[in-house]
């Protein structure tokens, strides 16, 4: 008796375990929601596809693929660039919604002219 009323209290907690079958995944970044979109100077890599940027870089030193995103890595003397790609609500190529720059001992660079320094490499 005292095995099945243990065995009986212990259901309601177990059920709380139960998986729903809903599986939530967040939101992939766009590059209009990007707050980086709106800064003048950004526009050159802001929603850029991995084409365009090698056209406008060059080759990158480091293509990562970090699934569902993409980076690609940009450097100069001045700086390094990193480009988050991602694909777009109903798939196809990866655009740039995101980036990261830094000096190469790790300090902040202002990122329109870590851009712009690579242009004129």
């Amino acid at each position: 008796m005292i095995r099945k009323l243990l065995i009986l209290s212990t259901l309601p907690a177990l059920a709380a375990c139960a998986s729903t079958g809903v599986v939530n995944t967040p939101a992939l970044p766009t590059a209009a929601a990007s707050p980086l979109s709106k800064v003048q100077g950004l526009e050159l890599v802001m929603g850029k596809t991995a084409g365009q940027l090698k056209r406008l870089f060059g080759n990158p030193q480091a293509d990562v693929a970090e699934p569902p995103a993409r980076k690609l890595q940009f450097s100069s003397g001045a700086c390094i660039l990193d480009a988050y790609l991602y694909p777009g609500k109903s798939g196809g190529e990866g655009r740039v919604t995101h980036i990261d720059t830094r000096r190469s001992d790790g300090a902040e660079v202002d990122r329109v002219s870590c851009v712009n320094a690579l242009r004129v490499r």
